[in-house]
């Protein structure tokens, strides 16, 4: 081997650099263990707020020593901006997918028209997207182009407008309108990104990841570490609509006069339930709480009448009346009825109800009228805000100081004038809550400065002032699919990868070893190398290591191992000619690289396609698994012969690559392959039609990912029947909604598809709420629902994971997954076509691939209710289809090389060369797929619950790979061959080799 020097120096540096990269990650992990440690000696284990009492200290120690220098060179500020980024799934917190609305945007670019054709057109485009994979506006141009008549994508009262005159005038055709606005909608998603990429720099997370999703509107968010997740959702898919209205008075008398109408009319509208007459026994906490406001609205409640069951007039500020919180919704849905909204005064036909919001721990609101116009815009809307803070009222209360511009400034000026001569309020409105509504005692306020006072946490006004800093979003932003992990989780995954990790390394090193004996222990230590190097470019690529990512590295370690097997097979071959240990040594690694290189761009090929159409943690599987690939190869080729190269050039040094137990084993194996071909066809068949049968009965279990709804992971503090509770929770949810124990027996996996179609976070609590009550008697007593719902205490007890999908993106991650795997198909099919020059060829490895596939999806079928872990089809799934597609074609093309170097030297002979190069190969097959299998089913023993489905796959992949490509691939590829060139003595050159470029004398 030539250029050692260069090697070994790149090698030395290449590891230097890693660690280099890896000790910020040591530094860090160190001083938040400090930091804990800290907290705990200062808090008792007893104590009611033990959680948020240790994070909090936990926190202030980091901050005070932050800066502070660390081995001379970084600070812990600066190394937790350059350590291993952990997933969610390692780290807990929470990670979404936004879909920008296209809608709202055609809507601003049109005026909020009223034209009825546009309108028209936004409803048919709302309607297809249910089933269309196109994108929003294309949907919306097809619908128009459908309905149109006359009707101008330019007409005046559409895109033809004074906002958009610049760019589209009346003489415009369509399609001259149409790449305008396809402009405008990219640059408004643009500007919904920034923006939310400026609220989560102000959120406090480090190493937060923000991308869009191509052109789709979509916009991936992961905020690993994020504890406070009722906060970060609301940071997100707020649009920070800050408005300025002047309130009317809680007491005008018209106002007054409406709510006694409007309660008498209800009377006739709705039918109030028996039961719900009685009077009440106790007087409630709420009922207690309401006291205070005014003796006389407990006089009207007393009569148990519609509105004023639920609503009392009267409050000690400019709003209208009070409500429990939980009635809000009802007392919304009264106020917007025609029939209500016509008994309002002609001078008050479109006033404006909105709630407060609400403070923590309040279980009742306020209810303001504001004055509106027929088009129901605000007095001053929040584009004026020019600067907003974090800051402290005159009694020391946190609040939020604003300044507006010029045009802001006057506006307030005018605003704050009128609320003193009508002695009124204004109220500050942010996301349709009130969040505040002073008077004004001291006439018009100028200078365009202003306050949000209200009940806040510093938190809170933090993130006021960073939204409000950052700007509204262009649209509204809907969450359609999220992920949340506890912090309890993230450490439970954590512990049992790496405990799965270690004894999967320790197994192989030591099987290395016990196979190849000294030769072992330098596989050993390029396999070490190859683990550093690995960790090394994940780090300084600040790429994201997952759970999956762990079960990725883990496969490296298998195929680096495989390399290795093929390189020392090779070199026992030469030696076994006659040649010398060096010749042997330089022959082996030459006559394996063909095969090392075509096993690992299969592989790679795959892995490059799940990394395009996966996402999240199959991402980062995809990202491990290439890293390693590449990794592999270097320490394989590289390191592993400079070991053995250094080794043998000792004069004494004895090298055998193997130990006296495993000397002759393998050898002298003659298994005439080809002529059990037929028995292995009927098997495979049987199992295939096994397969398709239970398919096409009994189908697969979809998750979420595929179908659309919510998943709860929850854990009890004793075992609790799976069934009984879902008995519960279908009363509550409806039919559909699914239970199952998950892992141990005091943990359950919930399933619902309750509102799948329903976006907002409202419907997110709604359910919560709605477990919470339903699973309250299995819960220790005392738990709070903020100590059930995930993020709010230590996660022990409760939700320690959820998902979301809607069902747009199911649909699409559905398409995906079979792009996926066509792709990868595909891509192989030409890939082997291209190595070997004969479709046959890539025909017995499509054909193996395809067996592998439908026997997995097959076992799945059968045995994915009766299995004790779970076995639904996921993202995970289908990583691990497109992993055993890798594996499978690995194992197919090493057995292919090795047929293609024996035919190219002896011919095919019938059958008999063919099986030769299968039992040449049959050391190296065995001994890879048992070590992956050891690895593999480590992993699926120790490595968690959520990866035992997903090893299961690979586990019964891997199995069924190595058969076929002994006997499905290799065999397919044999029958297809004309009758001549099977029965020839040897092949032609051109008939078994890639054609090399013809040299030209000159």
């Amino acid at each position: 081997m030539q250029n050692k020097g260069l090697i070994k120096l790149f090698a030395l540096l290449f590891g230097l650099v890693s660690i280099y990269q890896l000790s910020y990650t040591f530094i860090t992990n160190k001083v938040e263990d400090d930091a804990k440690a800290f907290a705990e000696k200062r808090i008792s284990t007893t104590d009611d707020n033990y959680v948020s009492e240790r994070d909090k200290l936990e926190a202030s120690y980091l901050d005070s020593i932050g800066d502070n220098t660390i081995l001379g060179y970084t600070t812990y500020n600066d190394a937790k901006k350059k350590e291993l980024n952990k997933g969610l799934d390692l780290k807990g917190g929470i990670n979404v997918t936004l879909q920008i609305s296209v809608k709202d945007i055609l809507k601003g670019l049109a005026n909020n028209t009223k034209n009825p054709v546009f309108n028209k057109a936004l409803a048919d485009a709302d309607a297809a997207s249910k089933s269309s994979d196109d994108t929003y506006l294309e949907l919306f141009f097809d619908a128009f182009d459908n309905i149109k008549g006359d009707t101008k994508l330019a007409s005046p009262d559409i895109f033809a407008n004074k906002g958009l005159s610049e760019e589209i005038n009346f003489q415009m055709t369509d399609d001259e309108v149409k790449p305008i606005i396809r402009r405008k909608i990219d640059e408004s998603v643009i500007s919904a990104f920034e923006v939310l990429r400026e609220r989560i720099d102000g959120f406090g997370v480090t190493q937060p990841n923000i991308q869009r999703e191509g052109n789709s509107g979509r916009i991936l968010v992961e905020l690993p570490g994020a504890r406070d997740i009722a906060r970060a959702q609301d940071l997100l898919s707020s649009t920070a609509q800050l408005e300025f209205w002047e309130t009317y008075q809680p007491n005008n008398p018209e106002l007054q006069g409406f709510f006694f109408q409007a309660n008498e009319k209800l009377k006739t509208l709705i039918k109030v339930d028996d039961e719900e007459q009685q009077p009440v026994k106790e007087e409630s906490e709420i009922d207690s709480l309401l006291s205070d406001v005014s003796q006389d609205s407990l006089d009207i409640a007393a009569q148990r009448n519609p509105l004023f069951d639920k609503f009392q007039l009267g409050a000690p500020s400019y709003a209208v009346g009070v409500a429990a919180i939980k009635d809000t919704a009802v007392i919304g849905s009264y106020l917007r009825m025609n029939e209500i909204r016509r008994l309002l005064p002609a001078d008050m036909q479109f006033v404006k109800f909105l709630w407060e919001r609400p403070s923590e721990d309040s279980e009742i609101v306020e209810l303001f009228a504001l004055k509106s116009n027929r088009d129901g815009e605000p007095r001053i809307s929040g584009d004026v805000v020019s600067d907003a803070r974090a800051d402290f009222d005159q009694v020391g209360k946190p609040a939020v100081s604003m300044t507006m511009n010029t045009q802001g400034a006057k506006e307030w000026e005018k605003l704050t004038g009128d609320a003193y001569n009508n002695q009124t309020g204004i109220a500050i409105v942010l996301d349709n809550k009130v969040y505040t509504a002073p008077g004004v005692s001291t006439g018009p306020i100028s200078g365009g400065r202003s306050e949000i006072t209200g009940s806040f946490t510093v938190n809170e006004t933090k993130d006021i002032a960073n939204v409000l800093r950052a700007g509204k979003l262009p649209a509204s932003a809907e969450i359609i699919q999220s992920e949340i992990v506890g912090p309890s989780l993230g450490q439970e995954a954590i512990d049992s990868g790496f405990t799965s990790f270690m004894i999967a390394m320790a197994i192989v090193l030591l099987w290395m070893i016990f196979y190849y004996g000294r030769a072992g222990v330098f596989a050993d230590i390029a396999l070490l190398l190859n683990i550093l190097l690995i960790f090394g470019v994940l780090t300084s690529l600040s790429a994201v290591l997952t759970l999956p990512g762990i079960a990725g590295i883990v496969l490296t370690i298998g195929m680096s191992v495989d390399a290795n097997v093929l390189i020392f097979e090779r070199i026992k071959e030469e030696i076994d000619k006659g040649k010398g240990k060096s010749q042997a040594v330089a022959d082996g690694f030459s006559n394996a690289l063909s095969s090392i290189l075509d096993a690992n761009i299969t592989t790679g090929l795959t892995a490059i396609i799940l990394f395009v159409f996966g996402s999240g943690p199959i991402k980062g599987f995809a990202t491990t698994l290439l890293i390693g690939i590449v990794t592999s190869l270097f320490t394989a080729i590289f390191i592993t012969r400079l070991l053995v190269d250094w080794y043998i050039g000792g004069k004494t040094r004895r090298l055998d690559f193997c130990t006296g137990l495993t000397k002759n084993l393998f050898k002298n194996i003659n298994v005439d392959f080809l002529a059990k071909r037929k028995i292995a066809y009927i098997f495979s068949a049987i199992l295939v039609g096994i397969g398709v049968f239970s398919l096409m009965t009994n189908g697969l279990q979809e998750g979420v990912d595929f179908v659309g709804g919510r998943t709860y992971q929850v854990r009890f503090e004793h075992p609790v029947s799976s069934s009984e509770i879902a008995s519960e929770l279908n009363d509550v949810f409806g039919s559909g909604t699914n239970v199952k124990t998950f892992g141990e027996e005091n943990q359950i996996k919930i399933t619902t598809p309750y509102k799948v179609d329903v976006e907002g976070i409202e419907v997110d609590n709604e359910i919560q709420d709605k477990l919470y009550t339903s699973l309250q008697k299995y819960l220790p007593d005392g738990t709070s629902k903020e100590d059930f719902i995930l993020g709010s205490g230590d996660a022990s007890i409760g939700i320690l994971q959820s998902i979301k999908v809607g069902p747009t993106i199911a649909d699409d991650i559905k398409n995906n997954a079979f792009l996926a795997i066509i792709g990868s198909l595909a891509v192989v099919f030409l890939y082997i076509l291209f190595r070997f020059r004969k479709w046959q060829f890539s025909l017995g490895a499509v054909v193996a691939v395809f067996h592998d596939v439908m026997i997995v999806l097959g076992i799945f079928s059968l045995f994915g209710t009766v299995m004790p872990f779970n076995m639904e089809i996921d993202q995970a799934f289908i990583a691990a289809i497109l992993t055993v597609i890798g594996y499978s074609l690995n194992d197919t093309v090493v057995v292919f090389d090795r047929i293609r170097e024996i035919l190219g030297e002896k011919g095919w002979r019938g059958g008999e060369n063919v099986n030769l190069a299968l039992n040449s190969t049959l050391s190296r097959t065995l001994n890879t797929s048992m070590t992956t299998l050891v690895v593999l089913l480590a992993i699926f023993v120790f490595g968690g619950e959520s990866l035992r489905g997903f090893m299961f796959a690979m586990i019964v992949g891997i199995l069924v790979g190595t058969y076929s490509s002994l006997f499905i691939a290799t065999p397919v590829m044999y029958d297809t061959m004309s009758k001549s060139i099977r029965s020839g003595v040897k092949a032609k050159k051109d008939e078994t080799k890639p054609q090399g470029k013809k040299k030209v004398k000159m």
